[in-house]
């Protein structure tokens, strides 16, 4: 194994591609050696050959690419876990595609736990922040298409009433708003939500806290709308999660 990972590495150094003879004398494998773990390499499809020269093969460059995406994928959790532990709050990020309200990912602590979902996030979506948040970001006919599919109904005694009132509260606010929400997905609970820009698709960060601290709600959605939510963006778009 150790000596097909150095013939991989050998060859990724060769980018015309380098003949046998001389990846044994760069590695300092045995010939005989050197031709039996490329034809291994080659029929595994780490490499290719080539008239006589060998290059790195499809099977290598999708283990890179995992790699790096996987690296990318990190990078975008240890940014959620940043601002969970830089505003003492729960993170959650959060998309609309094909339809539907799809909450990826959740940063969150024992001592600030996350809410818990009594009611299916993708059915309530009139009732949090998140869900309030990515509606804002779609069209009007997408927003009724959605409605007409998980229409209004009441999931706290502070849950907007009916669609129509729904639909005025979302044609009000614009595409950029940090968009709030009071114990209305649940009883002693505040929220708040960013949008950020992830390609085409409708996307959302937001932060919960205990209704007790919601003096600091606001101010904690205007700092990751400031300081985070861009770069949090970026690396949700480039792993497209």
């Amino acid at each position: 194994m150790q000596r097909a990972l150095r013939l991989l590495e050998c060859v990724s150094g060769h980018t015309y591609g380098a003949p046998a003879k001389q990846l044994a004398r760069e590695t300092g494998l045995a010939l005989p050696t050197t031709y039996h773990l490329l034809r291994t390499l080659v029929h595994e499809g780490y490499l290719r050959r080539d008239k006589g020269l060998f290059f790195l093969g499809e099977a290598t460059e999708r283990l890179s690419s995992s790699g790096a995406r996987q690296k990318r994928r990190t990078a975008f959790l240890e940014a959620l876990a940043h601002w969970r532990d830089a505003l003492g709050a729960p993170v959650y990020y959060a998309v609309y595609r094909e339809g539907e309200i799809d909450v990826l990912c959740v940063s969150d602590t024992p001592g600030n736990p996350a809410v818990e979902e009594w009611a299916a996030f993708r059915e309530t979506g009139h009732a949090h922040a998140i869900g309030q948040c990515l509606l804002s970001q779609l069209g009007e006919e997408d927003r009724r298409d959605h409605l007409a599919r998980h229409p209004v109904r009441p999931v706290t005694p502070y849950t907007v009433r009916d669609g129509h009132s729904l639909l005025r509260r979302l044609e009000r606010s614009r595409r950029t708003d940090v968009v709030t929400e009071r114990q209305e997905y649940a009883v002693g609970t505040v929220c708040a939500a960013i949008p950020v820009t992830v390609g085409s698709t409708a996307a959302a960060i937001a932060i919960s806290l205990p209704a007790h601290q919601a003096d600091r709600l606001v101010p904690a959605a205007q700092r990751l709308q400031t300081e985070g939510a861009r770069l949090v963006g970026s690396l949700a778009l480039s792993i497209s999660i």
